[in-house]
């Protein structure tokens, strides 16, 4: 498996594992956007892309906004490498921090972020949709 940066040219297959990982995926154009403002890295298995990951930068913190992992390729630690390489180029750029949100019942993954050095710093009320829920607010500092 490779994780490099993302391209525009990889947001068809990222629309893929999003339409079926998210109840609200993001569009082409709101990817398109995100690649202009942050930075995005794409796992690659014989070069199709199984995962995905990314973050903004808001001033000198790092907002993971995007993470997913093809069903299929799951519980195989491609979110985990994915998660550590956002966490090595936000620390090369200088970040201080990470933060990022997650389902209240997404337990599965807090503690990944955990195991990663994140921790529980606040809740966004009714931050999710379909269906409503809290969401955790996780940070790290690099």
């Amino acid at each position: 498996m490779e994780i490099e940066r993302m391209k525009i040219s990889d947001i068809a297959e990222v629309l893929e594992i999003e339409k079926i990982s998210f109840a609200s995926p993001w569009s082409i154009e709101m990817f398109e956007q995100e690649l202009l403002m942050g930075r995005y890295f794409a796992a690659k298995e014989g070069g199709k892309i199984i995962g995905y990951v990314g973050y903004q930068r808001v001033l000198d913190e790092g907002h993971i906004t995007n993470l997913a992992v093809h069903p299929d390729f799951r519980r195989h630690g491609i979110g985990r490498k994915l998660v550590e390489k956002s966490v090595e180029e936000a620390k090369s750029s200088g970040l201080k921090s990470l933060i990022l949100e997650v389902r209240e019942k997404n337990t599965a993954a807090q503690k990944l972020y955990e195991s990663l050095g994140f921790s529980n710093v606040g809740r966004r009320k009714g931050y999710y949709q379909e269906p409503v829920e809290d969401a955790i607010l996780m940070a790290r500092n690099l």
